[in-house]
C-alpha cells in the first residue's frame, strides 16, 4: 500500500515543522519595534529620569512572556564608554501578542512613549519571521 504524499504550501513550511517538532503550546505572532528617540537636547533627560519604572514594567512584560527580548541602541562610541556617558538613539523589542494592534498599545502604555522618549511619528512595529530561537519565558 503507498501513501499520499502531502503537499505543503511552500508560506505555510516552518509553520508545518514547527507544529510537528515543537510543543504543542500555540504560539502567538511576533512582532518586532523599532522606536527611535526624539533627538531634541532633552531627551535624554527624559530618558533617565523614568529608566527605573519603565524597566520594571518590561520585567513584568518578560515575566508574563509578552516581551520577548529588547534593548537599547546606542551610539557607536557608547559601546567602550562609561555607563554614565553613554548616548541611546532608540529601542529595539521583539514583542508577542495576539495582532499588531495588542502590540502598539502595549508600546504605547510604556513610559518612554508617554514621556516623549520615543518619536511617536517614528515608530516601527511589524510582524517577524524569526530564523532563530528567543530565549525561554522565565518561570
Amino acid at each position: 500500500m503507498t501513501r499520499a504524499l502531502k503537499i505543503i504550501p511552500q508560506r505555510s513550511i516552518y509553520s508545518y515543522i514547527h507544529k510537528r517538532t515543537m510543543s504543542s503550546t500555540p504560539s502567538l505572532p511576533k512582532f518586532v519595534v523599532w522606536a527611535p528617540d526624539y533627538t531634541d537636547e532633552g531627551a535624554l533627560g527624559r530618558r533617565l529620569a523614568v529608566r527605573p519604572a519603565h524597566l520594571e514594567n518590561i520585567k513584568k512584560q518578560i515575566s508574563q512572556g509578552v516581551l520577548r527580548v529588547g534593548g537599547a541602541f546606542m551610539t557607536p562610541e557608547s559601546v567602550d564608554a562609561a555607563a554614565a556617558d553613554r548616548k541611546f538613539r532608540g529601542s529595539c523589542m521583539i514583542y508577542e501578542g495576539e495582532s499588531i494592534d495588542a502590540v502598539r498599545q502595549l508600546v504605547e502604555e510604556d513610559l518612554y512613549y508617554k514621556t516623549d522618549v520615543w518619536d511617536k511619528e517614528k515608530l516601527v512595529i511589524l510582524p517577524i519571521a524569526l530564523a532563530t530561537g528567543l530565549p525561554p519565558v522565565p518561570s
